[in-house]
């Protein structure tokens, strides 16, 4: 066991088992004290390596993160102590491993429950190797003003009331982590503070012991008194009571042992604590506390007196002047988390994002305002998700059919169209599903089912402009711009599309006007006196049937349907859909084990 100061203003440790707040906690204490560097410097997270971002004051830095206990020591040599935040079930292992690094002087082990018998193992290594260990079932220790081990003595608020930003002339230490915390508090009330506070941990067996470190405090001549609050259970204590018989401890130790009140039971009472359960006389606080005041402890009548009996004894060693009481300081501010500053309404910021279709804070996601467990108790389609996505609003279950009927009818149109083919070749070369679809959307575009939303386009203005074909048509030719849905490479007007045909008569039978279509279809007539080919596709007829639904429905006003179509909602009808068939095609490809493909020579024109 280590015979003096444990840690120091340029102490680093390595933090076992990433957690972002402890962290945080330990860099912001930190920046209160007026460290230049982190106490972190590492962090073991088995499995991940890489760098964790966390603020030191108002710097944002990066703490490698390693996956191992070796590597991080290797990569810290002058990080000495071990913050081990594993579970109860692996951090007797993971502790073990730290403290047989050459590198590692102290390990502090948070969980509680660690068996018993690795905490043996654990407490003999450290003693035959003189290492220390503090834990299981601790919060760890501070030293006041220089290094802190997690989340030691709370929050920044906390630990500014109880003066720990700099250093005191008590040296304390607890079994209880929650009760340091008060006692800390009590100490900066009738002293100038801690210098260092350390709890032990409340299991049966504790890495160190009270003695171990009252007996480290008496070395430290910073030191001027000790506070011990102890525990009903175990005899610990019993140590420290030898100790002081010996006169191994020439400083004025003012000490409790809480659980007096076990006596007004009538059976046996387990305390929070593992070892808080007395087994006998003994191990009884009203025992304990006799023979610590018998060994020439100073031991109040009850813990209500234990804050008055701190106080008289740093009174007596200022009178002695033994002690001269440490100059207060101001602490610097520590710059408080956005988030933090957001709630408590001091400060506001501008959202980087806006969202108006979706919302996920709640209990259950949100489509347009409509919480999903309504979209599937109503037995809502694709088409009607769709119409909340995309238009933010329900729309008649006509139109959410039709939205299906676009996307059933769209979703391939065979291997040999560029899109299809595209994502073919990129799955015959290996590569991943995103891959493979990508490749094939990033054909879609004027040449290739692109075209919806300038057929839209160009029929509304035509329509709403009341020219007739012949003059749409002509003006269209004048300007060396196609008809965008007019003309197929394989459909003839005696070999109709029967896409075409589906949509045409599922609007019929079902929208309430098709004035765009209509137009549509005349358009057409007059095409077909042209060449047999000039047929209205797929896309010029959901591009017009779409204007239909726009303006039938009567659920968009004139600025939203120029809207819709100019923004592009309609070619994201036919990415959504080919994004069905160019996923077939690529699974297609895989599961037949195609190789990689190779065009064929007498498939290409070799010219000059």
């Amino acid at each position: 066991m280590a015979t003096g100061q444990l840690f120091s203003k340029t102490t680093q440790a390595l933090f076992y088992n990433y957690k972002q707040l402890p962290i945080q906690r330990m860099l912001d204490f930190d920046f209160l004290c007026g460290r230049e560097t982190p106490s972190v410097a590492g962090i073991i997270n088995p499995g991940s390596e890489g760098f964790q971002k966390l603020f030191f004051g108002q710097e944002e830095i990066a703490i490698p993160v390693h996956s191992t206990v070796e590597a991080a020591c290797a990569a810290h040599p002058t990080a000495d102590v071990f913050i081990n935040f594993a579970s109860f079930r692996s951090a007797a292992a993971s502790s073990m491993s730290a403290l047989k690094q050459p590198t590692i002087r102290v390990v502090a082990i948070i969980a509680e429950g660690v068996p018993e018998s690795d905490t043996k193992q654990l407490i003999g290594y450290a003693k035959a190797n003189n290492k220390v260990v503090i834990g299981p079932a601790t919060v760890g220790g501070i030293q006041a003003g220089a290094f802190k081990i997690g989340d030691t003595a709370g929050t920044i608020d906390n630990i500014i009331q109880c003066k720990l930003y700099r250093p005191g002339s008590v040296g304390f230490v607890s079994k209880s982590g929650g009760m340091s915390n008060e006692l800390y508090n009590t100490i900066a009330r009738v002293t100038d503070g801690v210098y260092e506070g350390i709890a032990i941990g409340g299991d049966v067996f504790p890495g160190s012991t009270l003695s171990d470190h009252v007996l480290r405090f008496n070395n430290i001549p910073q030191i001027k008194m000790i506070v011990v609050l102890g525990e009903l259970g175990g005899r610990d204590e019993y140590s420290l009571v030898e100790a002081l018989k010996q006169g191994k401890i020439n400083k004025p130790v003012v000490a409790w042992v809480s659980g007096t009140c076990a006596t007004l039971f009538k059976s046996e009472v387990q305390f929070g604590h593992a070892g808080a359960k007395s087994g006998g006389e003994m191990e009884s606080a009203q025992a304990k506390n006799q023979a610590l005041k018998d060994a020439g402890a100073v031991v109040p009548t009850s813990y209500e007196a234990f804050e008055g009996a701190i106080k008289e004894a740093f009174e007596q060693l200022v009178s002695d002047g033994k002690t001269t009481p440490v100059k207060e300081i101001t602490p610097p501010q520590i710059p408080e988390d956005l988030n933090t500053a957001i709630k408590s309404g001091k400060v506001r910021a501008p959202t980087h994002i806006i969202s108006t279709i979706s919302d996920d804070r709640g209990e259950e996601p949100c489509y347009a305002g409509v919480p999903m467990s309504s979209i599937v108790e109503q037995g809502l389609g694709v088409g009607d998700v769709i119409s909340l996505l995309w238009f933010k609003r329900s729309l008649p279950r006509y139109c959410a059919r039709f939205i299906e009927i676009c996307i059933l009818l769209c979703a391939d149109h065979g291997p040999c169209v560029s899109g299809a083919h595209n994502s073919i070749v990129t799955a015959r070369a290996g590569k991943d599903l995103v891959s493979c679809l990508v490749s094939g959307l990033l054909t879609i575009g004027p040449r290739f089912g692109g075209a919806v939303d300038d057929a839209a386009r160009y029929f509304k203005d035509a329509y709403d402009r009341g020219l007739t074909p012949y003059e749409f048509v002509e003006s269209m030719k004048k300007k060396g711009i196609r008809v965008p849905g007019i003309g197929h490479r394989i459909k003839r007007g005696d070999n109709r599309d029967k896409r075409v045909e589906l949509l045409q008569l599922y609007a019929r039978e079902n929208f309430p006007s098709v004035k765009y279509m209509e137009y549509a279809v005349q358009v057409e007539t007059y095409t077909l006196s042209k060449a047999n080919n000039l047929v209205l596709n797929v896309d010029g007829a959901i591009g017009s049937l779409f204007l239909d639904l726009l303006a039938g429905s009567g659920m968009f006003t004139k600025p939203e349907i120029d809207e819709i179509v100019e923004i592009g909602y309609l070619n994201g009808l036919f990415v959504l859909a080919r994004s069905i068939g160019l996923i077939g095609h690529t699974f297609d490809q895989k599961r037949l084990k195609q190789p990689l493909y190779r065009h064929p020579w007498e498939d290409v024109l070799y010219t000059k």
